[in-house]
C-alpha cells in the first residue's frame, strides 16, 4: 500500500507543477479558451487522484491508531504490550462468540470474563449501566470500543479538527476558558513592585449526550461464516452511524440536548453583499481571515462543504485565471491564502443566509467522547423470521467551543436575498 501512496502522490505533484507552470506563463492573450480547458482538465484529475489518496490515508491512520492504542492500553493498565494484546485477543474471541451465538454461546470462562469486566465497569461509571447477560446488552471489549472511536476520527469533519478529550466516566466537566488576547507584560523599574494582570477565566460545561447508533441487522447466513470478522464487520456498521449524527450534532447542533456545533457557536466574521446567496469572492475571504485574531490564525484553518469548495475554485483574477492552484506537496489539498481546508459534508452549501465557511483554530472546538459503549443483540421472533440478527450500540459524547474572547472561529454568511 505504502509504494501505492508513493506513486499517487508523486503523479499528483506532477499534475499540479504541469497546472502551476501553465498558470504562470499563460497570461495575458495566451489565457486562451484552449488553456482553460486544459487547466480544468488537470484539475479533474487532480481531484481523482485526491480521492484515492484520501481512502488509502484513513486505512494508514487507523492502523497507526491501533499500534499507537496497544501501547496506551498497556501503559494504563500496567501490563506488557504482549500481555495487554492476549488479553484483547481473548475478549475479541469473547465478542465473536457472542456475536454470532448470544450469551448461551459463551463458555464458563468466557462468562467469568465478562462479568469481571461488567463489575469493574461498575466500579468505574458508578451507577451508570452496562447491560446484563439476561438483557442482552455486552459491555463493548476494550479494543472494540477504541476501535469504533477510531473509525469514527477517521470519518473527517469536526473530528479531524477539534480537540478529542476521552473519559472513562459520563459526568459533567466545567471546562476551563480563559481569554489572554488583551494582556501584556510591562517594563518594571529596579525595586518597583510588578502589577497584576487579571485574566478573565470562565467555564464551559461539558456534558455525555447518548446517541443509539439505531439497530443494524446482520443476515444469518454471515454470522455462520467463520471466515467473516463479524467484529470488524458490526464495528464499521456502528461506527458510521454515529459518526454521521455526531458530526452533524458537532458542526451544527443546538447545544439544547444535543452537543453546540462550531457553527452554533462561532462567531460572526464577514456576511455576503446584497445578491451573493450563492456565491463569495476574494475580497470576502480576505476579510473573514482578519477578522479572527491574529494569535488564533497561527492555528487558521478554513472548513465547508465540498459544493463550497466548487465555487472557491471558480474565482478568478483579473485576467480570468483560477485563484485556487494546487498544492505541490505530496497529496496535501491546495492552501486558500496560504491556510489549510477541510471538507465537512454537514457544513451548509452556500445559500440564502447559509453560514457556509469557518475560519479559525478549530482547536479550540473540544468534544469528548466516554469510553464505555454498550452493545446490545437481538435475536427474537422480528428479525429470526427473516433469518437475521440484529445489534444496537450506545455511546456518549458532547462539544463545544471553548473561546472566552469569541474571537477564535469565525463565519462567512451568505446574503439573505
Amino acid at each position: 500500500m505504502t509504494q501505492s501512496v508513493q506513486a499517487l502522490r508523486e503523479q499528483r505533484a506532477a499534475k499540479a507543477r504541469e497546472a502551476r507552470n501553465l498558470l504562470d506563463t499563460k497570461t495575458g492573450k495566451d489565457w486562451t479558451e484552449e488553456v482553460k480547458n486544459q487547466v480544468d482538465a488537470i484539475y479533474a484529475d487532480i481531484d481523482r487522484i485526491d480521492e484515492q489518496l484520501t481512502r488509502f490515508d484513513r486505512v494508514l491512520q487507523i492502523e497507526d491508531s491501533l499500534e499507537q492504542r496497544g501501547q496506551v492500553l498497556a501503559d494504563r493498565s500496567g501490563r506488557s504490550v504482549d500481555e495487554n494484546a492476549a488479553i484483547l485477543a481473548k475478549e475479541k474471541a469473547i465478542f465473536n462468540a457472542w456475536a454470532r451465538g448470544g450469551v448461551e454461546a459463551l463458555t464458563d470462562e468466557q462468562r467469568a470474563h465478562v462479568k469481571a469486566r461488567r463489575d469493574e465497569a461498575q466500579r468505574i461509571y458508578g451507577a451508570q449501566s452496562v447491560g446484563t447477560g439476561s438483557e442482552g446488552g455486552y459491555l463493548a471489549p476494550r479494543d472494540f470500543a477504541g476501535t469504533l472511536l477510531e473509525r469514527m476520527a477517521v470519518f473527517g469533519g469536526m473530528r479531524a479538527l477539534a480537540t478529542v478529550i476521552q473519559t472513562d466516566g459520563g459526568n459533567p466537566i466545567d471546562y476551563p476558558t480563559v481569554d489572554e488576547t488583551g494582556q501584556e507584560g510591562e517594563i518594571v523599574g529596579e525595586g518597583t513592585n510588578a502589577t497584576t494582570g487579571d485574566i478573565t477565566f470562565g467555564t464551559v460545561n461539558i456534558d455525555a449526550h447518548k446517541y443509539s447508533s439505531k439497530i443494524v441487522v446482520v443476515p444469518i447466513e454471515l454470522l455462520q461464516d467463520s471466515r467473516v470478522d463479524i467484529e470488524a464487520y458490526v464495528n464499521v456498521a456502528l461506527a458510521n452511524r454515529l459518526a454521521r449524527i455526531t458530526n452533524r450534532h458537532f458542526t451544527l447542533g443546538t447545544g439544547t440536548n444535543q452537543p453546540r456545533g462550531a457553527v452554533t457557536a462561532a462567531a460572526q466574521g464577514k456576511v455576503g453583499a446584497a445578491g451573493q446567496t450563492t456565491s463569495i469572492t476574494y475580497d470576502d475571504l480576505v476579510d473573514l481571515e482578519h477578522s479572527v485574531d491574529p494569535a488564533y490564525r497561527l492555528n487558521g484553518r478554513w472548513q465547508f462543504h465540498d459544493q463550497t469548495l466548487k465555487v472557491i475554485k471558480k474565482l478568478k483574477d483579473g485576467q480570468g485565471r483560477p485563484l485556487w492552484r494546487p498544492g505541490i506537496a505530496g497529496g496535501d489539498p491546495a492552501d486558500i491564502l496560504n491556510y489549510g481546508y477541510t471538507i465537512n459534508q454537514h457544513m451548509p452549501p452556500m445559500a440564502a443566509g447559509a453560514k457556509s465557511i469557518l475560519f479559525g483554530d478549530h482547536t479550540k472546538y473540544v468534544i469528548r467522547d466516554v469510553m464505555a459503549v454498550t452493545l446490545f443483540r437481538f435475536a427474537d421472533s422480528r428479525y429470526m423470521e427473516k433469518g437475521q440478527v440484529a445489534f444496537l450500540a450506545w455511546s456518549r459524547h458532547d462539544g463545544d467551543l471553548i473561546d472566552a474572547s469569541n474571537d477564535a472561529l469565525k463565519y462567512y454568511q451568505n446574503a439573505a436575498a
